[in-house]
């Protein structure tokens, strides 16, 4: 058996060097350029991850190039029974995945256990594969002629991922992407990269060829690298708006099937008939949890009516019962921040939206723990209006704002105003607004009395307007999809010369 990752644990260690991985093997960076990656819970560093040359980002493509013939000529069968030894070891191997999570990126160890779940969905559902790429058929369609589709692999596809879900990102795009047959590049952040190359051990140890899965860390070098190598077929990312829209514009310049996934705005519509209670439980593990560093994380209620005074008393009473420190910690529900410099860019918000007209209920920075660790408590922002700075931006930290509004049609012309369409959710018991609302808003997430509206595996995962850029969600049916081209073929035989008598066969009836 291959010899695994040591996951990392609290003690004093030197720091580590973290390297790409091609070919099946760790291969060290040659390019004298390197990042530092930190414990964000001790605010110390613990690993130096290597940064990729455009050379380098080469010989992983060249590589999964190479490996490709025989991993696409592998019988469905044979990749489906793969993919089950794939998800019986991430399974059992998912603590010590999360491990790393909560090590480099900062999130509670429920929360990474969480986040290694949603991924385990999306290789379970890519263990249906002969179902997924079934084509069609049709007999006779004119005379003698047959008729079929099928769906065919792209060749090496990359994956361009962030650092708020190490694993659960890369899950999402490498399961189908290998599934359908490519082979595959990553690039994940160099935040948090270790969890990337432990995946690439486990696929490793699970039976998947070498060169068919591949990482390569870096920053915007390696990043161009990718988006303009003639061999890649097709690039997926999640991260910032402005990010995505570089990433779709310079991938499809070149060429390239590009899936993009933006930033977001999460809005949380509650009316005056809601479970007052229920909602703001919502609101508080879905504007903190992850320390509010996810794409879905509800940054901003709107609150309707009578519902608003009832609706903050409710979330200021839960805000002290949220205990913040080390994710290791079995009692504590927010961890820190992924960085100093993020955690102070995200306080800088508290004082902007004071000093623009809002009511500061909760200060962040008032109830930090002692210690080095770029921690920032529970913010609460209230009478935030869509002129504000904490309204208008996307803060990627755990501050949550609360703007008042009279109507229903009022709540929902500021989701539709909103330049960004993630996800968004309506907590209500009337059945008829509730209908309505998934008629009315322009998102492409919606969630009725369920704050996070993430779809599960066999639906796909995407938003509208800035949200994304192209025309593919990621995962699910369109995932397959997007690792795929159709294929129509259109057959005609001659007629047999002989008889089945003449060749062997016996007559039939």
């Amino acid at each position: 058996m291959t010899e695994l990752a040591t996951p990392p644990v609290e003690r004093d260690q030197d720091v580590k060097r973290i390297s790409h991985w091609i070919g099946g093997r760790a291969v060290e960076g040659q390019s004298g350029r390197s990042g530092p990656v930190y414990n964000p819970a001790l605010g110390r560093q613990t690993g130096e991850v290597d940064f990729a040359t455009r050379e380098e980002v080469d010989l992983a493509v060249q590589t999964a190039r190479k490996a490709f013939p025989a991993w696409r000529a592998m019988s469905l069968s044979k990749r489906t029974a793969l993919f089950f030894a794939i998800r019986e070891l991430f399974d059992h191997q998912r603590e010590d995945i999360a491990r790393f999570l909560t090590a480099e990126h900062g999130k509670v160890l429920s929360d990474a256990l969480g986040e290694v779940a949603r991924g385990l969905e999306v290789i379970e559902y890519c263990c249906g594969i002969p179902e997924l790429l079934k084509g069609e058929f049709s007999e006779q369609a004119s005379t003698g002629i047959d008729v079929y589709s099928i769906r065919q692999p792209l060749g090496v596809v990359a994956g361009i991922t962030p650092f708020n879900f190490p694993a659960m990102v890369p899950m999402w795009m490498w399961a189908p992407a290998l599934a359908c047959g490519n082979t595959f590049v990553l690039k994940p952040s160099e935040k948090d990269p270790s969890a990337s190359v432990y995946t690439a051990e486990l696929l490793k140890e699970a039976g998947v060829p070498d060169g068919v899965f591949n990482v390569v860390h870096g920053d915007k070098v390696a990043v161009d690298s990718v988006l303009e190598h003639p061999d890649i077929a097709a690039v997926s990312f999640v991260g910032s708006t402005p990010i995505a829209r570089y990433v779709y514009e310079t991938g499809t310049k070149t060429g390239k099937r590009v899936q993009a996934l933006g930033g977001a705005k999460n809005h949380m519509i509650v009316l005056p008939d809601a479970d007052i209670d229920m909602a703001a439980d919502a609101a508080v593990s879905a504007a903190y949890g992850s320390a509010g560093e996810r794409c879905m994380a509800i940054s901003q209620v709107v609150a309707v009516g009578d519902a608003a005074d009832r609706l903050v008393k409710a979330i200021e009473e839960r805000l002290p019962k949220i205990k913040v420190g080390n994710g290791l910690e079995a009692d504590v529900e927010m961890g820190p921040l992924v960085t100093r410099e993020h955690r102070d860019r995200v306080a800088s918000y508290i004082d902007g939206a004071r000093e623009q007209g809002a009511d500061v209920l909760a200060d962040g920075r008032e109830n930090t723990p002692e210690g080095e660790g770029f921690f920032l408590g529970v913010s609460l922002l209230d009478n935030v209006t869509p002129e504000m700075d904490a309204y208008k931006d996307e803060i990627f930290g755990p501050v949550l704002g609360v703007t008042r509004v009279g109507t229903y049609d009022e709540a929902v012309q500021l989701v539709n105003d909103n330049p960004y369409g993630n996800g968004t959710a309506i907590f209500t018991r009337d059945g008829g607004v509730a209908r309505q609302f998934q008629f009315d808003v322009q998102a492409g997430m919606v969630g009725i009395n369920v704050p996070i509206p993430v779809p599960v595996a066999y639906y796909s995962f995407g938003g509208w307007k800035n949200s994304l850029f192209g025309d593919s969600h990621v995962y699910g049916p369109e995932g397959i999809n997007f690792y795929t081209r159709g294929k129509v073929v259109t057959s005609r035989w001659p007629e047999p010369a002989t008889s089945k008598v003449d060749l062997g066969f016996p007559q039939t009836r």
